[in-house]
């Protein structure tokens, strides 16, 4: 068979390499979304004890009480279900908070939809610790350390989920066929929230921010 002229031989690699371009970009992830504007709480919203979240030097500050379980749920008409989520956290001696993902806003209770990325590195009745997939994958000595702030990554896509404390992962789970999770929950979609503890002292979130996997 005769080769096909070089101007034609270019054209249809220049063709295909636009087109494996285009496929890339049908997967990449979206650009982040800041979630807190470091002023206010506009864009989220408090169930049962709304005095339990709010803003000090660029940070959400939960259980400012100290007495009130609460949850403070991120706004959005659009749920997320496939996305890497970001944020700086800072324990004080004592504290036990979340991070809820794949949660609803729900008026009091604790969240019954999603999962709880727990924020607890000394909260003494609580042995699960920071990065725990709560119920699930349960850390017990997290690389992380009071009045200090670290990274905390999380990551969901498909049926997998990836903690990450400080880029060290601390839970690589896969979500089995029929699973068997705490309270019956299960990978799907939703909101975040930040949890108010009680009894708790206070935790420091800043510089949250999240962006969507695999979306055209």
């Amino acid at each position: 068979m005769n080769a096909l002229p070089r101007t034609v031989g270019f054209a249809v690699t220049w063709v295909f390499a636009i087109g494996l371009s285009f496929a890339a970009d049908a997967n990449s992830p979206g650009p982040w979304i800041t979630l807190f504007d470091g002023k206010t709480l506009n864009g989220w919203k408090a169930s049962e004890e709304p005095g339990s979240f709010e803003v000090e030097d660029g940070a959400i500050v939960a259980n400012v009480k100290g007495n009130k379980r609460s949850h403070l749920f991120y706004e959005t008409e659009k749920p997320f279900k496939d996305f890497e989520f970001e944020a700086e956290v800072k324990t004080m001696p004592g504290s036990n908070s979340g991070i809820y993902f794949q949660t609803e806003f729900q008026k009091d209770g604790w969240p019954g939809k999603g999962f709880e990325a727990q924020v607890n590195n000394s909260f003494p009745p609580d042995p699960r610790r920071t990065g725990s997939l709560y119920g699930i994958v349960d850390v017990a000595k997290p690389p992380v350390k009071d009045d200090e702030w670290f990274k905390y990554n999380l990551r969901v896509e498909g049926k997998h989920i990836v903690i990450k404390l400080d880029d060290k992962t601390v839970v690589d789970y896969t979500e089995p066929d029929q699973p068997k999770p705490s309270g019956g929950r299960k990978i799907d979609q939703g909101t975040f929230a930040l949890q108010s503890h009680p009894d708790s002292s206070k935790v420091y979130y800043r510089n949250l921010k999240v962006r969507r996997l695999n979306e055209n």
